[in-house]
């Protein structure tokens, strides 16, 4: 039997649609998981360095899931004719995206040299634009 057009089209829609939230639970969990580490590694007598190492892992693998994110994103607003035009939560689900990868470059930049205060400032807001953007997936 040979599959139709259409079975091949949902297959790859539902499989776009899976990467995409594979990605971004990777993000917003490993971004839960540094958030809850980072304070039990310094009691656990853990230095700055092994801390900025582990950091700069998880790193590579938010930007990989933020990227994977926006791609599968794109693809999915133009393979589902997904109206944009009027269509709010869309519109403030990519705001947030957009601001959370402002923020998420900037915290790269300064991570460094910046207080710890302003650390936590740039990661608590990383944390609660992630949500606001699940909120607003889910509004879709």
């Amino acid at each position: 039997m040979v599959a139709s057009r259409a079975t091949i089209d949902s297959v790859l829609d539902d499989l776009i649609r899976w990467i995409h939230l594979l990605a971004a639970t990777i993000w917003i969990g490993g971004m839960i998981t540094v958030a809850v580490l980072v304070p039990a590694l310094r009691s656990a007598g853990a230095t700055s360095d092994q801390i900025r190492a582990a950091a700069r892992r998880f790193g590579v693998v938010a930007w990989s899931a933020i990227g994977t994110s926006v791609a599968t994103g794109i693809i999915q607003l133009i393979r589902l004719d997904i109206p944009t035009r009027g269509n709010t939560a869309l519109a403030i689900k990519l705001l947030l995206v957009g601001v959370a990868v402002a923020v998420a470059w900037i915290h790269q930049i300064v991570a460094r040299t910046a207080s710890p205060a302003l650390r936590g400032a740039l990661e608590g807001s990383l944390l609660l634009l992630a949500l606001g953007i699940l909120a607003a997936a889910v509004a879709l």
